[in-house]
């Protein structure tokens, strides 16, 4: 059971990159996924959350307009579009689930990472001024 990140890089300020977070072992479709990113010397900090089933999204202040959030359930992968990136935007970006909807627990979005408890092995993202 885990989760890997894709599609990571160097990217010029304006520019974009999907990342993908592929699941192996369980459905993805029956978890709440988040997206995370942490900067070195930060805390990790929620970018993007997305709902068991029923499409429902939640992005961070800091990418709300620019970041999307979809799901490919024959792939079992879960991708972020990130598009007008900005040098701010470089970080490693984490994939992480939560326990799957009703074994108590919610179809909830969050930005806390204390609530998920699956995580992937990150990968970099670096935005060029």
């Amino acid at each position: 059971v885990h989760l890997v990140e894709s599609g990571g890089g160097l990217v010029q300020a304006g520019g974009s990159l999907r990342l993908s977070c592929a699941a192996s072992g369980f459905a993805l479709d029956t978890h709440v996924v988040g997206w995370f990113r942490q900067a070195p010397g930060k805390e990790r900090e929620g970018v993007a959350s997305t709902s068991s089933g029923d499409g429902t999204s939640a992005f961070a202040d800091s990418v709300k307009g620019r970041f999307t959030i979809s799901r490919d359930s024959a792939k079992n992968t879960v991708y972020l579009q990130m598009n007008s990136l900005k040098p701010e935007d470089t970080a490693v970006y984490y994939c992480a689930t939560r326990p799957p909807v009703g074994i108590g627990v919610g179809n909830i979005l969050s930005f806390v990472p204390a609530v998920y408890d699956l995580w992937g092995q990150g990968t970099q993202v670096t935005v060029s001024s």
